[in-house]
């Protein structure tokens, strides 16, 4: 069975709403460095990516980065994101095409246990915060990376803001990076 497999970028305190505030693309020399999406962030994205053969994207998330993502040179995201199966939850169709994309709608739950039961890889969910926020708070989530910045961010939605009941995790593992991130996966506890 598939795996639903969540991936985000966030500050130390939780703010995931701009990964460049966490790691900024542009450095000033002139200036104290900030953290970079160091080479060990890129070799575990590099890992995660390549057992996911579809995402689930939110409306939004897709409408923005079918904008972005078919010209950017970010590897290796870059390639997988345009070449990987996208399936989008909406109410209305796509107004814009990108690669193997298709429109999903209905309860969460049930879209999920329908991406589930299909054969393949992981299903990945990258970015999308909204979408990620209520996997998280229906329990639909299998597993979680997060790329943890050394910042603390004022600013911005936290990835956790809409649960409303303890969820205990299990730590699977944590990786430090020589940029002083941190990789951390969890599990749902008992799973």
């Amino acid at each position: 069975m598939r795996r639903i497999v969540l991936y985000t970028i966030t500050s130390l305190d939780g703010a995931v709403d701009d990964p460049t505030r966490a790691f900024p693309p542009d450095v000033d020399p002139d200036k104290p460095q900030p953290p970079t999406f160091d080479d060990d962030l890129i070799a575990l994205e590099a890992e995660l990516i390549g057992k996911q053969d579809a995402v689930l994207l939110g409306r939004h998330m897709y409408d923005e980065w079918s904008r972005y993502w078919p010209t950017s040179d970010e590897q290796p995201f870059a390639d997988f994101i345009n070449g990987v199966k996208k399936y989008v939850v909406t109410s209305s169709p796509l107004t814009s095409e990108w690669g193997d994309a298709q429109a999903v709608g209905g309860a969460l739950a049930d879209i999920v246990r329908a991406l589930k039961a299909t054969s393949g890889g992981d299903v990945g969910v990258h970015g999308s915060i909204e979408l990620a926020q209520s996997l998280l708070a229906e329990g639909l989530v299998d597993e979680m990376h997060l790329a943890v910045a050394p910042v603390v961010d004022p600013e911005g939605r936290r990835l956790f803001e809409r649960g409303t009941d303890l969820q205990r995790l299990t730590l699977v593992s944590a990786t430090p990076t020589v940029s002083g991130a941190l990789w951390l996966v969890y599990r749902p506890a008992g799973s």
